[in-house]
């Protein structure tokens, strides 16, 4: 008989799940930065090693890219390339083996303004082990073998039938996407026109059967195509449970539920997710609605909750916050100023970067003396005070609505 789990052992599992959270945060947040670079012409560098291979072997191949590099006819792009190579190449001298996961280095001329390069390199040590040894020079970064490990494994097939239409769609992470729509012509092509009774129900069973086996086909096409086993059927009346006792699909798929819903089209899925909770409550879809449920609920009878900013970050530096949640597209920026006029000194909240800002005390122009990257702080603080962290999807419903209507911060407290 196995042990029951202790207490230690979940918070140690609960820290996991978190540190590779905030992983993944930070490296969606790396990610959209990359993108965003562009270089002037093949100028920028992608080094992928793989845990376990050979720092040296990788040095190697990056000394005989630089000897090769000296045949590009621009000389600015020849420069460019040539110290990118090497400053890559200093780097590595830092390591002795890969990390554990294996690493990811960047490095190119990332200036926007021609004849003044900045050769810029960022490393990612990702949340799973790096599968491929590459090497990539050209105008923009590699980034599909990181971006691929920010996809969920959990994966789920949903369908949602009447007797007449059915849907199908896939939960993947925090985003449904219909994949089919079907509908039964048993009834509208049938007529009892000179046709005995038992005739024209064996035509309208022939018809359903039909129906059965298409929705039964599209489930292969729609679901093991892309890997998805995992399947929950919902909808109203008792098709769903005759489609499931018929079994016409692959036998692969395993039925986790079968839920009765009152729709069949997309708010039919919606009002399944909604309904299927307890089938899927690791899901991270669900995990979210239901914390951002709690959490508004908190919000509608002045709870334990705090929210935006400067809220929740005041809360934090007197020990109140149990929980911080953070959207993850929300990027904030703490900008300092100094005002030429007056030396008056302030800082900013902004989502975006400003050069100038209205000087509080002189009404003159301050200048951007410096920037500090808001959310950091707020991890930093959280960790320092041992409050938890979550961070919600900016592509989901409820995600959104957090994001718009709380700033994207929010956090449970402790007390008052």
């Amino acid at each position: 008989m196995l042990d029951e789990p202790t207490i230690g052992d979940r918070q140690v599992k609960i820290m996991a799940m978190e540190k590779d959270e905030k992983l993944r945060y930070e490296m969606r947040k790396r990610l959209r930065e990359l993108r965003e670079l562009r270089g002037s012409g093949t100028e920028l560098i992608s080094v992928y090693i793989p845990p376990g291979s050979q720092i040296s072997d990788t040095s190697n191949k990056l000394k005989e890219e630089y000897g090769q590099a000296s045949n590009i006819k621009s000389k600015g792009t020849r420069k460019n390339v040539q110290e990118a190579l090497e400053k890559i190449i200093g780097y590595l001298k830092m390591f002795r083996s890969p990390p554990e996961n294996g690493i990811a280095i960047f490095c190119g001329n990332t200036s926007k303004v021609e004849g003044r390069p900045d050769i810029q390199l960022i490393s990612i040590v990702p949340p799973e082990p790096v599968k491929v040894q590459m090497y990539r020079c050209d105008s923009v970064f590699m980034l599909d073998p990181l971006s691929g490990m920010l996809e969920t494994n959990q994966a789920y097939g949903l369908i949602v039938m009447d007797g007449r239409d059915a849907t199908l769609a896939t939960l993947r992470g925090k985003q449904t996407q219909i994949v089919r729509r079907l509908h039964s012509l048993a009834h509208s092509k049938i007529h009892k026109g000179g046709q005995s009774a038992r005739r024209f129900q064996r035509l309208i069973e022939e018809g359903i059967e039909e129906y059965y086996k298409r929705t039964g086909e599209a489930m292969d096409e729609a679901f093991l195509a892309s890997g998805i086993h995992n399947i929950i059927v919902g909808g109203p009346g008792p098709a769903k449970e005759n489609f499931l006792k018929s079994k016409p699909f692959n036998y692969q798929f395993k039925i986790l539920g079968c839920v009765n819903i009152g729709y069949t089209d997309e708010y039919g899925v919606r009002e399944l997710l909604d309904n299927a909770g307890g089938i899927i409550s690791e899901q991270e879809a669900v995990k979210e609605k239901e914390l951002i449920e709690k959490f508004m609920k908190e919000i509608g009878k002045g709870g334990l909750v705090a929210y935006g900013y400067e809220n929740v970050m005041a809360a934090l530096a007197t020990s109140k916050v149990a929980q911080v949640l953070i959207s993850e597209s929300l990027e904030l920026w703490r900008i300092s100023f100094k005002c030429t006029a007056c030396g008056k000194e302030f800082d900013v909240l902004s989502e975006k970067e400003l050069a100038e800002q209205e000087c509080p005390g002189c009404g003159r122009k301050a200048r951007a003396v410096g920037k500090a990257d808001a959310i950091n702080e707020l991890i930093t603080l959280a960790e320092k005070n041992s409050a938890h962290l979550a961070f919600i999807s900016g592509e989901t419903t409820y995600g959104q609505q957090f994001r718009s209507g709380f700033g994207g911060v929010g956090a449970f407290l402790r007390y008052r």
